[in-house]
């Protein structure tokens, strides 16, 4: 992964996603496709897990499928919004010991070695650190258990990215994880038989105005740690507001979204030792609440 990219101040993450966690679900159309698309992979796949984990779960969409499929399984939804998780939790009220929450970050599982047959996460891994988030998937992982994941590619938001572009030199829009990036990590990681591709989702709007409310909306705010403190001016904003809105096409303005799907095999051989100081729970003493 690039040094220079922009890394993201989890606090402000955490912050952004509690806010956004009410209207969540009305407004995050493209992550609810994310997770459909993975359940419809995982038709071509046959596993049967018994323990699943999805990291990045916000209001638990993909764990309530995955319960109903996997209903033998116990179906973990992980998230580090724990306003998300009172969403997810008040949304699953059938089957509920078979469903865990857990508030905590992709970068630091609390769970023990190999306690998982399946991990999947849709829209996170852009907020993490890569190889600190797979290190930990590939840890908690037990020897072939499946990933499954989808994120977000560079030419997620490039309409906006280029409209800043004309207006600041400042950092306006995340630097999404190309395809290649994804892939060469996952084999730094031991990660077996990788298989990936890339989608295109396009959404428009009628106005700027909207299209920066839907953005918003999921949470997705300006977070990069190098992003510019204070308020952007008045005239900046004006300019790439003008320059957003001369990309209208068809009386509509764009917004794209590149979604990178993958899956792999954790390696079945492998020696593994718990890094000093963490602390591993198992599966089993997770909190039901």
């Amino acid at each position: 992964m690039q040094a220079d990219r922009p890394q993201f101040d989890k606090r402000q993450v955490r912050r952004a996603f509690d806010r956004a966690a009410a209207g969540y679900d009305q407004a995050a159309t493209v992550q609810r496709e994310m997770a459909d698309e993975i359940m419809e992979r995982l038709d071509f796949i046959k596993f049967t897990p018994r323990r699943v984990l999805d990291v990045g779960c916000g209001t638990g969409y993909l764990v309530r499928r995955l319960a109903r499929r996997y209903r033998r399984a116990v179906v973990l939804g992980l998230d580090l919004s724990a306003t998300m998780l009172v969403q997810a939790r008040d949304q699953t009220r059938w089957f509920q010991w078979r469903r865990r929450w857990i508030n905590a970050d992709a970068e630091r599982l609390p769970l023990a070695d190999a306690s998982l047959d399946m991990l999947v996460s849709t829209a996170t891994l852009q907020w993490c650190d890569l190889r600190l988030a797979l290190t930990e998937f590939s840890r908690v992982l037990r020897p072939g258990g499946l990933l499954m994941f989808a994120s977000f590619g560079p030419d997620t938001l490039r309409e906006i990215r280029t409209a800043w572009a004309a207006a600041d030199p400042g950092v306006h829009v995340h630097e999404f994880l190309d395809m290649h990036e994804v892939g060469d990590a996952l084999l730094a990681q031991g990660f077996e038989n990788p298989v990936m591709d890339v989608d295109r989702v396009g959404v428009t709007h009628a106005n700027v105005a909207d299209a920066l409310r839907a953005i918003q909306e999921i949470g997705s705010t300006n977070l990069a740690a190098q992003r510019a403190r204070g308020l952007t001016g008045r005239n900046r904003f004006k300019r790439f507001k003008e320059a957003y809105a001369a990309q209208r096409r068809d009386g509509r303005l764009s917004t794209t979204y590149e979604v990178v799907y993958g899956h792999a095999w954790a390696p079945v051989a492998r020696h593994r030792r718990q890094a000093g100081g963490e602390v591993a729970i198992p599966v089993s003493a997770i909190s039901r609440r």
